[in-house]
């Protein structure tokens, strides 16, 4: 079975896309790849979403991932916005779905973990979906 590649866009690709992409790979690998980029850059994934997916996962996101462009993934099947409360970049197509997700960036460990949780029920709700569709 060809597996998708689903691609997980924020504006700066430090925090959202980002934990969708290492949920991605952690419940789904055998379903789909994750990927996640951003419009922009920072020089780090954002250090609290890096800290709390250690605690509840125990993911290091420092390991495999890093802050890159659309550009620099390959071409996804999916393409999926984390949020558009920043403004929805434009990346060459269409996005397939919108999962609105606010941006916890500043805020409590509460919030993160809230805004982690979602992304976890959206990535097992899209693994279960592309599994029926195959």
């Amino acid at each position: 079975m060809n597996r998708k590649k689903v691609a997980f866009i924020c504006v700066h690709n430090s925090c959202r896309s980002q934990i969708a992409e290492a949920l991605g790979r952690h419940f789904a690998s055998d379903i789909f790849e994750s990927y996640s980029a951003g419009t922009e850059t920072k020089p780090q994934i954002n250090r609290d979403a890096v800290r709390i997916m250690k605690q509840l996962y125990g993911i290091d996101m420092d390991k495999k991932q890093y802050s890159k462009l659309i550009c620099d993934i390959p071409t996804p099947d999916i393409a999926i916005s984390m949020g558009c409360d920043v403004g929805c970049p434009y990346i060459g197509k269409s996005f397939d779905d919108n999962w609105e997700l606010p941006d916890p960036t500043g805020e409590s460990d509460e919030v993160f973990k809230e805004v982690i949780s979602q992304i976890e029920q959206n990535i097992l709700k899209l693994k279960d979906k592309l599994q029926n569709e195959s």
